[in-house]
């Protein structure tokens, strides 16, 4: 048996039995996720275990790690194949059994565990398996983690020691539970739809939501690793779509969905209209500023221009930073900046002390959105968002861009709007008031709209996005006077997936 991963090895054969399979490919920006079967077995699992214990040794943390699995049919037995490779490397392992990612990452702090090993494939279809890792709570691993683990991994250095355990550890999740609920206590009267998708959140947020106070109609709530209607992703048409439906059904105030590991929210009102990840964070920026002032908000750089702009944030001395957008890059940035929150467009909410522990986690949204509900007992969900400047946001854009040439190009791109702004020059006869180039080129113009050009994380594309403050003809005329002929000279981009 051999743990250093081999290639070429086919499933249902001896090499396929006696050695680690661990596709290069699943190593992601900010987590790790394979197809199982073709790409990752579990001795590969295994492999993974000891790189990553042999990790923890390297950087010098106590080996102490949080491990739990998603409710996929074969989650636990990855699990377990996890933790023997953690348990080989010398970890004193903490197997909380069935939890979302942000129980495990709670358990970090529960349990004086400083690092976690989830085992959830999220949202994706079935047949997919992931690890989200970390070393040091409430931080999630990002490109640099990832890459010395693929090192260690594919390079066979995973190192044994001596002295690895692994030991059940029950009451995780109902003390997580507990401080949810402990901190929100909803006073008026709201029907909440809970929607889960048949993920493994159905075995905890349904409860959680009714300790707060709220009456709680549940929603695909069974767990059902089959997935029989749609996949458990709160930012899938399909499942607003349903969510919207039954909102409209049993006239509830609104709808929480969840993701399959829970660390996602998404968001439907009173009137069946899903509300966007960057507005929502926008109406909570507005709400927790009036309580805490001169508050820091971290938010992607697809997010809405209104934060910039915004007149009750202004008042409130808030001050928002736009940063690179992934979710390990936005907690990352809230937890430097002690930001009272972060805000990632794809549903990843971020709430440092007092409101939260820093993570993402879907329940702990949800908290904040039902608590700022009940200070505005008067109003309903759509009313709040009707109260926000009008933003005429495009959908996102994908010109193909090859990996290999994608950055070297972006940074041309990046270096032309950067250089138009030093010289004073406009864009539809609008000055550049700044370029924020943390992540691509965000390009945003005195009246407050903006245009986006960044590389995707994980396809041979660009990303394009524009907003504007004015109409939706202006917004069109941003994308197709300006962003689209300036790609247009670059041989290397290619169609777009949609255009507006």
């Amino acid at each position: 048996m051999s743990l250093l991963p081999k290639v070429g090895v086919k499933p249902n054969s001896y090499d396929y039995e006696t050695n680690a399979v661990v596709a290069p490919t699943g190593f992601r920006e900010y987590d790790a996720r394979w197809l199982f079967g073709d790409d990752l077995n579990y001795l590969g699992v295994q492999a993974l275990g000891l790189g990553l214990g042999t990790y923890i040794h390297e950087v010098g943390v106590k080996p102490r790690i949080v491990v739990g699995h998603d409710f996929r049919s074969y989650s636990i037995n990855i699990k377990n194949a996890l933790m023997l490779g953690l348990q080989q490397a010398g970890c004193e392992v903490l197997d909380i059994g069935l939890a979302l990612s942000p129980i495990a990452y709670f358990g970090q702090f529960d349990l004086d565990a400083p690092c976690v090993a989830m085992v959830t494939a999220s949202h994706n279809e079935n047949g997919w398996t992931g690890v989200k890792m970390g070393t040091h709570a409430p931080l999630t691993f990002g490109p640099e983690e990832i890459g010395r683990l693929k090192e260690i991994v594919l390079g066979g250095q995973g190192v044994e020691r001596p002295g690895g355990t692994i030991k059940m550890v029950e009451g995780v999740q109902k003390r997580y539970a507990d401080e949810i609920s402990s901190k929100v206590k909803i006073k008026r009267p709201l029907k909440v739809i809970c929607a889960c998708g048949n993920g493994t959140a159905g075995a905890f947020a349904p409860q959680v939501l009714r300790d707060m106070g709220v009456e709680v109609i549940e929603m695909d709530c069974d767990l059902d690793n089959t997935f029989p209607k749609y996949n458990p992703n709160p930012e899938d048409h399909h499942m607003l779509s349903e969510m919207a439906k039954v909102v409209k059904e049993t006239g509830a105030d609104l709808a929480l969905g969840f993701d399959g590991d829970g660390d996602r929210c998404g968001v439907v009102d009173d009137t069946g209209q899903e509300i966007f990840a960057d507005k929502i964070g926008l109406m909570l920026a507005r709400d927790l500023s009036e309580q805490y002032k001169d508050a820091t908000f971290v938010v992607d750089v697809k997010s809405t221009g209104l934060y910039a702009t915004d007149e009750i944030l202004k008042k409130n001395g808030a001050n928002t930073v736009y940063w690179k957008t992934g979710h390990s890059y936005i907690k990352r940035k809230t937890a430097e900046l002690k930001a009272l929150a972060g805000f990632e467009k794809s549903g990843h909410f971020f709430f440092n002390e007092p409101l939260g522990r820093g993570y993402d986690d879907g329940l702990v949204a949800a908290s904040w959105i039902l608590a700022m509900l009940d200070r505005n007992p008067g109003k309903k969900l759509s009313e709040l968002k009707d109260a926000l400047p009008v933003a005429y946001t495009s959908l996102t854009m994908s010109p193909h861009c090859g990996d290999l040439v994608k950055y070297d190009v972006l940074e041309r791109i990046v270096k032309e709007y950067v250089d138009l702004a030093a010289a004073g020059g406009e864009i539809l006869g609008r000055k550049i008031k700044e370029v924020i180039t943390v992540n691509g080129a965000r390009v945003h113009l005195e009246d407050g709209s903006w245009v986006l050009v960044r590389a995707s994380s994980n396809k041979p594309e660009l990303v394009v996005v524009v907003e504007s403050l004015n109409s939706e003809d202006d917004m069109r005329d941003l994308f197709r006077k300006e962003v689209k002929p300036r790609l247009a000279k670059y041989s290397e981009i290619g169609s777009y997936n949609q255009e507006i």
